[in-house]
C-alpha cells in the first residue's frame, strides 16, 4: 500500500493569525485593515514574529510505514496519537514497498514482510496461553518490520507545521517522509476558500 494522508480538519485562517498579532494594538477589523493582511502575514513570518501562527491548525490522518511514523514522532511540538500493537492485534497486515527499488529487491522485501507478519500472528496465538493476551501482544510486535503501516492522527499548529515542512519537505529528508510532507501541504493549499493562502505564500509555497 502507498503511504497516504487525509486532511480531517483545520482551524483558523490568515485573518485569525493577523488578529492575534493585532491584539497588542486593536483587533477591530475594517476593510482597510483586511487589505493589509497579506503584507502583515509576510512581515510577521519574515521578521520571526511566529507566535500568532500558533492560532491556526491543521489536522491529518496518516497511513504510513513505521520508519516514517518515527519521523512524525520526533516533532514533539505536534500532537500525535497512533494505532498501537501493544493494545490490539494488528489484524490487517498493511505494509509499504519502496517505489524506487528494483523488482528483485521489492520481491525480497515483500517475502520477508509476509513471513514476519505470519510469525507475528503465530507468536501472538501461541504465547497468549503462556503469557496472557496483554504481554503476548506487547512482545509479538517485535516481528513487525519497519515497513509495516500504521495509522496516525496528527495535528500541527501553523508554526509547528512550518517547522515540519522545513525539515521534511527537503532533499535531505527520507523520501517517504518527503512524500508525506508534500501530500500535507498540497491538501492545505486546496482547502476550500484557501484560508491560509498568505501564510503558505510567506513560507515560500
Amino acid at each position: 500500500m502507498k503511504n497516504s494522508v487525509e486532511l480531517i480538519g483545520h482551524y483558523g485562517s490568515d485573518q485569525i493569525i493577523a488578529c492575534s498579532a493585532w491584539t497588542s494594538t486593536s483587533r477591530e477589523l475594517t476593510e482597510e485593515k483586511k487589505s493589509r493582511i497579506p503584507k502583515l502575514i509576510q512581515m510577521l513570518w519574515s521578521d520571526g514574529h511566529e507566535t500568532p501562527f500558533e492560532k491556526g491548525s491543521v489536522h491529518f490522518l496518516v497511513n504510513c510505514d513505521i520508519a516514517s511514523h518515527i519521523h512524525l514522532l520526533k516533532h514533539r511540538i505536534s500532537s500525535l496519537n497512533a494505532e498501537s500493537a501493544r493494545y490490539k492485534e494488528l489484524k490487517d497486515d498493511k505494509f509499504y514497498l519502496p517505489e524506487d527499488w528494483n523488482a528483485k529487491w521489492i520481491n525480497r522485501l515483500e517475502i520477508h514482510t509476509c513471513r514476519a507478519d505470519f510469525l507475528y500472528h503465530l507468536c501472538l496465538e501461541e504465547l497468549t496461553p503462556i503469557l496472557g493476551r496483554k504481554r503476548a501482544k506487547e512482545s509479538a510486535r517485535y516481528f513487525k518490520t519497519y515497513n509495516s503501516q500504521i495509522q496516525s492522527d496528527i495535528m500541527f499548529n501553523m508554526r509547528s507545521f512550518a517547522n515540519f515542512l522545513k525539515l521534511r519537505d527537503s532533499d535531505h529528508a527520507q523520501k517517504e517522509i518527503q512524500d508525506i510532507a508534500r501530500q500535507m501541504i498540497d491538501l492545505v493549499k486546496n482547502i476550500e476558500g484557501n484560508p491560509f493562502e498568505h501564510t503558505i505564500k510567506a513560507w515560500g509555497y
